[in-house]
């Protein structure tokens, strides 16, 4: 019931006092017994709660989705793997699983789509993985994706036959692991704001990923912001905030 026909119907007598408070409680968050979940969240900053899959149970992402499919709140699912989302029950219709960036989603309405484009660039196939969580991320919020994959470094003329459309992209995540160069070169070609992603891809010496972060905080082109090590989803949720402004 929505805030103003609670107020209404306590008004009226037809809703006891205990009932309208929790009815007013639930409209900001309701606690499903092992989480509490945020209904206030899109007021507040413009998005709904996102679900992190990982370290929940199945019957537990469940639970999260069916509430807020009830409530007629867009779903996305964070950090799903296969296996879980196998064993998810009451899922809806329209939900779509993406396997590769591990995330699950569910619309109550398609999203208003954002004139201006935004770019998911990687350096190489390896970091596929987080791009797409990147970048289905953005579509999710609105947001126009063009990627542009397997760009990197190594082989530079590949990223220049790319230039054009870099140079179209109003924001631009890129998403590298190894050394961690591909932001740093990006961000000397183009006047838009660039979004560096470290990925855990690499040999030894590039720790899981530390290599590239620290490389990528490091960087000598300006303005370059840098998420946490393989945070796709990080990086696609900032793109279209910047993206809407």
């Amino acid at each position: 019931m929505a805030l103003e026909d609670l107020l209404n119907a306590y008004k009226s007598g037809e809703l006891a006092l205990d009932d309208a408070v929790a009815g007013i409680r639930g409209q900001f968050f309701e606690d499903v017994g092992h989480t509490i979940i945020d209904h206030d969240r899109e007021r507040r900053t413009g998005a709904g709660e996102v679900v992190f899959g990982s370290g929940k149970s199945a019957a537990q992402i469940s639970d999260i989705v069916a509430r807020l499919v009830e409530r007629r709140s867009n779903v996305l699912v964070t950090r799903l793997d296969a296996d879980k989302y196998e064993a998810m029950s009451n899922l809806p219709d329209a939900a779509i699983y993406h396997a590769q960036a591990g995330l699950l989603v569910w619309q109550a309405e398609p999203p208003v789509q954002l004139p201006h484009p935004i770019a998911v660039v990687t350096a190489g196939t390896s970091d596929l993985a987080v791009a797409e969580e990147a970048a289905l991320t953005a579509e999710f919020y609105g947001n126009e994706v063009t990627r542009i994959f397997d760009v990197g470094v190594a082989g530079l003329h590949r990223l220049l036959a790319r230039l054009d459309e870099l140079r179209q992209a109003r924001v631009l995540v890129v998403v590298a692991g190894m050394e961690g160069a591909l932001p740093s070169v990006i961000g000397g070609l183009v006047e838009r704001p660039v979004i560096a992603v470290p990925t855990s891809v690499g040999y030894g010496a590039a720790f899981d990923g530390v290599a590239a972060l620290l490389g990528m905080l490091t960087s000598c082109a300006s303005g370059i912001s840098v998420v946490n090590i393989d945070n796709g989803f990080g990086a696609g949720f900032l793109a279209n905030t910047i993206n809407r402004l």
